[in-house]
């Protein structure tokens, strides 16, 4: 097994008297794809975000690139695109990735090398000059993730990055991810379609705010007799199961 890239320490998260994360513990190695599935609402957002630094946990802690979050030095090497697209709409795409990768730090050569690198990765070069607003929903997904990717980060957290991305498409961003992974990339996705769920090394299986199984898809079907991914996810309750 690699070095950890990720350590997940009995963390948990409540708002009032609403437990969104409950006791969760994992660890995620270096150069791993590993996707955190579940229907929405099981508590994958809440939790990519923590790993982020975007949000703290109640009690436990997170530990990611061999410091506790939220630090601003691991932040840097992290690259997040989140649920919602976060993209100023009244700019043009060209505008938004200058913005965002002069906030990386990024400028001159390199910038315009790295702006054309990730939007031929996406699929989007030559709609560089149009303004977001006119952007289809899937474009702007593409955008996103786009973004995520201009400071070549380490450790990529991609919170649902394929919703409302046409399965051709899909399978192309996921032959990039594919490609980033091979460069030495730790990719996190969490993800409710199960397709997706079977391109992940590992998975960990979320439900009510608990990690009910952690496995290889190969490993999580044949330890429930499942033929498919669903039907192991189905099988698993409340019970923590680790392969």
């Amino acid at each position: 097994m690699n070095k950890s890239c990720i350590v997940i320490k009995d963390v948990s998260k409540q708002y009032g008297k609403h437990h969104v994360l409950k006791n969760i513990s994992l660890e995620i190695s270096e150069g791993e794809i590993f996707g955190l599935l579940g229907p929405s609402g099981a508590g994958k957002t809440t939790l990519v975000k923590q790993l982020a630094g975007l949000e703290l946990p109640s009690s436990g802690e997170n530990v990611v690139l061999g410091l506790k979050m939220p630090n601003f030095q691991a932040i840097k090497r992290i690259g997040y695109m989140a649920q919602s697209d976060a993209l100023y709409e009244d700019l043009s795409a060209k505008e938004n990735l200058l913005f965002f990768s002069s906030l990386y730090g990024l400028k001159g050569k390199k910038q315009q090398k790295r702006i054309q690198e990730v939007m031929q990765i996406v699929e989007l070069t030559e709609h560089i000059p149009k303004l977001v607003k006119n952007y289809s929903g899937g474009m702007k997904r593409r955008l996103s993730l786009a973004i995520a990717l201009l400071h070549e980060p380490e450790l990529l957290i991609l919170d649902e990055p394929t919703v409302g991305i046409d399965p051709v498409l899909r399978k192309q961003i996921w032959n990039a991810f594919y490609q980033l992974n091979k460069q030495g990339t730790t990719i996190i996705v969490t993800t409710h379609v199960m397709d997706e769920a079977e391109k992940c090394d590992r998975l960990g299986l979320m439900r009510d705010g608990s990690l009910t199984a952690i496995g290889t898809p190969t490993a999580l079907k044949a330890d429930t007799n499942s033929t498919t991914i669903e039907e192991a996810f189905l099988v698993y309750g409340g019970d923590k199961h680790e392969d």
